[in-house]
């Protein structure tokens, strides 16, 4: 076969051809062949015409598919003997072609890299504790009771406001300039403090407040807020409190319990406790494992396949937009917030590809499989989880390839992490 092989980098290769003498009798015979099923010709019926009229009225152009299926096969042909593991579409370049005689082009692949990874046995890592506490099991029964819920006035005019009341103000933004736009103005405007609602700092700025007072809170906008007038504008509210306000919630007792599905204040409790728990050990154990493909990622350098980021670039864009239209972003605003954060992006894409071959790679290493089993036993810990029924749950997933499949490479990544913590040390 004639051709060699340059290495551009470590998952990049182009592969130059040459074949100084060239015949394309086999390639063009069956190019006619496929051409004179489809074409028609006057005096005859489709797909009937002599292959010799065929090949005449459409020589340059089968000549062309001629080759085409000839560089394609050649290619492939030196892919498979060389062993590559392409990714994505070849790019051909410098193809030079004498009609009937010679050929020469260059094909640049890209291939997925050789990992080696850097000794880790001596990498040390600490998980978050797991624990409820009563503050935890105070808003999972407060959530519960919020249609139960009575919203009170505080009369007693020495209460400040504090995480958790509600405050019921008027409100105006001023600008650097002396402009006060219409959409930073409120009356009677009802807020929970502490729910992040307004821009970070506007509701830490309040508290202290009693009804009757008044106050300038100076704050700067984010970087990305979603109206780019005001990203990185500063702005002081004069905010005067009308009230104070403050959720009363019923005490539960067993016939509320049972009104949301337990058999009393007990089960209520020790049930939500176990899920409170899953959840937090679940938390944790993400942190972790983050912790740990950051390390890795850091210390192992090594060339990943472009195809790769711009296709994980792509999915986090879709993803993101998704959330950004939601919070009310039209296009042309997601395509600037898009702009304006290309960088980041494209960094995060870069670590989530680098850490899924890392992934990948480990999981050959310690012959990580995934069964039956393991997906049984994943959507019966979900169905838990989420408090319902096991085959409502295995239904969702398994009427879906794509969810399942989705399903199954994060258990065999979660498999795949319990097997490489045993290398570590962990507190």
């Amino acid at each position: 076969m004639s051709y060699t092989v340059k290495s551009v980098n470590g998952c990049t290769k182009k592969i130059e051809f040459n074949f100084a003498t060239l015949d394309l009798s086999k390639e063009i015979k069956a190019a006619v062949v496929k051409k004179q099923t489809s074409t028609n010709i006057k005096g005859f019926r489709k797909g009937k015409a002599p292959l010799a009229m065929v090949e005449q009225v459409y020589g340059p152009q089968i000549e062309s598919d001629a080759l085409n299926t000839f560089v394609q096969s050649q290619l492939f042909e030196a892919v498979t003997k060389e062993k590559f593991k392409t990714v994505g579409h070849p790019a051909f370049e410098n193809v030079k072609y004498e009609t009937g005689k010679s050929v020469s082009f260059e094909a640049v692949v890209e291939i997925f890299p050789e990992i080696k990874l850097a000794d880790y046995s001596s990498y040390s890592f600490k998980k978050e504790k797991s624990e409820v506490t009563k503050d935890d099991l105070d808003k999972v029964t407060k959530n519960y009771l919020g249609s139960k819920s009575e919203m009170t006035e505080v009369t007693d005019p020495k209460v400040g406001l504090a995480k958790g009341h509600f405050a019921v103000f008027n409100f105006e933004g001023v600008r650097e300039n002396g402009e006060r736009p219409e959409n930073m103005k409120g009356s009677e405007y009802l807020l929970e403090i502490g729910s992040g609602q307004f821009i970070p700092g506007f509701e830490d700025g309040m508290i202290g407040l009693k009804k009757g007072e008044k106050k300038n809170i100076v704050l700067t906008f984010p970087a990305d807020y979603h109206a780019v007038e005001l990203q990185n504008g500063k702005v002081t509210f004069e905010v005067e409190l009308l009230e104070v306000k403050e959720k009363k919630f019923p005490e539960l007792n067993d016939e509320m319990a049972k009104e949301f599905g337990y058999e009393s204040v007990s089960d209520f409790t020790e049930k939500n406790k176990v899920s409170l728990l899953a959840q937090k050990e679940r938390q944790a154990s993400e942190k972790l494992h983050q912790d740990i493909l950051e390390k890795i990622v850091k210390e192992n350098k090594f060339d990943i396949p472009a195809t790769l980021v711009q296709n994980q670039v792509k999915y986090l864009q879709e993803d993101l937009a998704k959330n950004l239209k939601s919070q009310g972003f039209n296009e042309a605003m997601v395509a600037e917030y898009f702009e304006r954060w290309k960088s980041d992006i494209t960094t995060k894409a870069d670590f989530q590809v680098r850490s899924g071959l890392i992934l990948d790679h480990l999981a050959q290493q310690f012959n990580i499989e995934t069964s039956d089993a393991d997906f049984n036993k994943k959507i019966e810990e979900s169905a838990a989880t989420a408090g319902m029924d096991v085959e409502t749950v295995k239904k969702y997933y398994s009427t879906n390839s794509q969810i399942k499949s989705n399903l199954m490479y994060a258990i065999r990544e979660e498999k795949t992490f319990e097997e490489i913590k045993k290398k570590f040390k962990i507190s």
